[in-house]
């Protein structure tokens, strides 16, 4: 049997580099490389995603740790020197969606954006780094699922490498992490494939949708797992989280279609910033 991978990729000096923060970085500097070609398209100034990135990160990160850690803290208050090794993995995808979220919401509001379209504009980038993400997850043997068989696995056509790293505690596990990157990256691909329909879009549904395939998922995903977060005994963070979004994102949707020509499409942008951007090509 092959052995695991070394969740280490290179060491510079005394310094180790984990795969964990490379495939985070990585996602993160493919997201925003198509969010800003994006934005472009509808009328948001690069300078403006780039200056949002530069708060918006740093509080995804944080929100992500301070979310998982309140919910173990009565591992982390007996280790209180741990709570800054993210490097180790141990972040919440929820948590930094709100702590993103946040900042998003009053950035654009301080830069006179409309909110929803820089939401959407970023939701199909967010799904497919988190996809990416997850292969951190794999290289760090966490967020796998219960017991399993190396038949099973073996049945799923994975290479040798995936299978040998999901033996795990002395057990072969079931790879959520890959479903959830698979699910994602199908998400991904679903967004970008159809939010250039004209007429298909209000602003904010491409994000919303996010939120619906992304919950959706990650609730059957997250029954899979053996390390989740629990509210009570029985009852997962994760996935009551999942059934709140997930219906919250519906009704909002069907709301703001009742509000007819008040809220605009999509593919419309932000008309004023659009308008000083060919004004100033002009000039």
């Amino acid at each position: 049997m092959l052995a695991a991978l070394n969740p280490i990729a290179f060491h510079l000096g005394p310094i180790q580099v984990h795969w964990y923060g490379i495939f985070i970085a990585s996602a993160v500097v493919i997201a925003v490389t198509l969010a800003v070609r994006e934005g472009k398209r509808r009328g948001i100034d690069p300078d403006d995603i780039y200056d949002m990135i530069l708060w918006a990160l740093p509080a995804a990160i944080i929100a992500a740790r301070l979310y998982y850690v309140g919910f173990e803290w009565s591992y982390y208050s007996q280790h209180l020197n741990q709570i800054i090794a993210v490097w180790d993995g141990g972040i919440a995808v929820y948590g930094s969606l709100i702590g993103a979220g946040l900042v998003v919401y009053f950035f654009c509001r301080s830069r006179f954006i409309p909110v929803w379209l820089m939401l959407d504009v970023a939701a199909p980038t967010v799904i497919m780094a988190q996809g990416i993400g997850r292969w951190g997850n794999f290289m760090n043997q966490e967020a796998f699922g219960q017991v399993t068989s190396l038949s099973f696995l073996q049945g799923l056509h994975l290479p040798h490498w995936l299978i040998a790293q999901m033996f795990i505690n002395g057990a072969y596990r079931q790879p959520t992490f890959l479903f959830e990157s698979t699910w994602d990256i199908l998400g991904f691909i679903f967004l970008m494939s159809l939010r250039h329909q004209k007429g298909w879009f209000k602003q904010g549904e491409i994000f919303l949708g996010y939120v619906m395939w992304y919950s959706f998922g990650r609730f059957f995903i997250e029954g899979m797992r053996t390390d989740s977060l629990m509210l009570f005994a029985d009852i997962r963070v994760s996935q009551l989280l999942s059934v709140i979004l997930f219906i919250g994102a519906i009704i909002i949707v069907i709301y703001r279609r009742r509000l007819g020509n008040q809220i605009p499409m999509y593919l419309d942008g932000d008309p004023f910033r659009k308008k000083a951007q060919v004004a100033k090509n002009k000039e």
